[in-house]
């Protein structure tokens, strides 16, 4: 059976286009890194079809892009400060010489609890044998008075108070009314350390206060005078002088029993003072010398300032 050849190109040209449709397809999804082809196809006659396929290669530069992230190192410092250990080495001199009611005198110093003492009382001759060795028994200072004689244990009386901090004799003064105090309106100021008003200590050396006084006394083996004479300082028993005229004030009282310590510590109208006594003490009736007591005697006590105590001075 013979066929014309224009029977067939409309089957040709419908096969062309599918074809060209598969290869379009197929370019699209290649396309991103895959060549690139066209396809084009001519008809020239009804017998002759040229294709002319053209390939093209399509290259994607991506550029790399590097990213650097400095990471600063954080550093944390911490300052130990160094523990520092102090050691305060007391070094106390083996005599001290000053000016005393008037006279030259040396005292020697003990070492007590870390501190330097006066190795006796103010006035006192010696360094205490015993609780109640009289040469070693000393002065009675009325509170906050300096070393104008008042002090001594027979000196005279006077009724009249001080208007000022130096009353200007040497009497001591007899008080009859409240708030017992020798100066005629209280100055707290007095005796207040090494450059306090009328500090009768020599140089560089004072009153102690009441706390170095209660640091001082519970190193004591007894509470009580033997427990004070057997301390380091040696305190004896000296008595006190009383300030009123109903009172026996021409004399020292309770001398050899008991013993009062001004400190410079004052509260209201009062100032503080180490108050001890014998009481349940037990001496050898042969040579009195203290053998062992019980009891506890040795306190604080608030007096007021016209009274008379002994004084021992503690180096500042």
């Amino acid at each position: 059976m013979n066929i014309s050849n224009k029977g067939f190109a409309p089957i040709i040209v419908l096969i062309v286009v599918l074809l060209i449709a598969g290869i379009g397809g197929y370019i699209y999804f290649q396309s991103q890194d895959e060549p690139m082809t066209s396809t084009a196809t001519t008809l020239i006659d009804s017998n002759i079809i040229a294709t002319t396929t053209t390939t093209t290669t399509t290259t994607t530069a991506v550029s790399s892009t590097t990213t650097t992230t400095t990471v600063s190192p954080t550093t944390t410092t911490k300052t130990v400060s160094p523990i520092t250990t102090t050691t305060t080495i007391v070094q106390c001199e083996d005599s001290v010489t000053f000016t005393y009611k008037g006279n030259l005198v040396t005292y020697g110093a003990v070492k007590s609890q870390g501190r330097c003492w006066l190795d006796r009382n103010l006035g006192a001759s010696r360094v205490a044998t015993a609780h109640n060795d009289s040469l070693a028994y000393g002065d009675l200072f009325q509170w906050g008075r300096l070393d104008d004689g008042h002090q001594e244990r027979d000196s005279g009386i006077t009724f009249e108070l001080s208007d000022s901090d130096n009353p200007g004799h040497s009497n001591f003064i007899i008080v009859d009314s409240k708030p017992y105090n020798w100066r005629d309106s209280q100055n707290d100021n007095l005796w207040q350390g090494v450059s306090g008003i009328n500090n009768p200590c020599p140089n560089g050396w004072r009153l102690p206060t009441e706390a170095e006084w209660d640091f001082e006394r519970t190193s004591w083996s007894e509470q009580n005078a033997g427990g004070a004479f057997m301390s380091s300082l040696k305190l004896t028993a000296a008595g006190y002088r009383t300030f009123s005229s109903d009172s026996p004030y021409q004399s020292p009282q309770h001398v050899s029993s008991e013993g009062a310590y001004w400190s410079s510590t004052v509260s209201d109208v009062y100032a503080s003072s180490l108050y001890f006594d014998l009481f349940a003490a037990l001496f050898s009736d042969d040579s009195n010398s203290y053998v062992g007591f019980g009891g506890n005697a040795a306190i604080f006590d608030e007096n007021y300032r016209a009274l008379g105590s002994s004084i021992r001075c503690i180096k500042d």
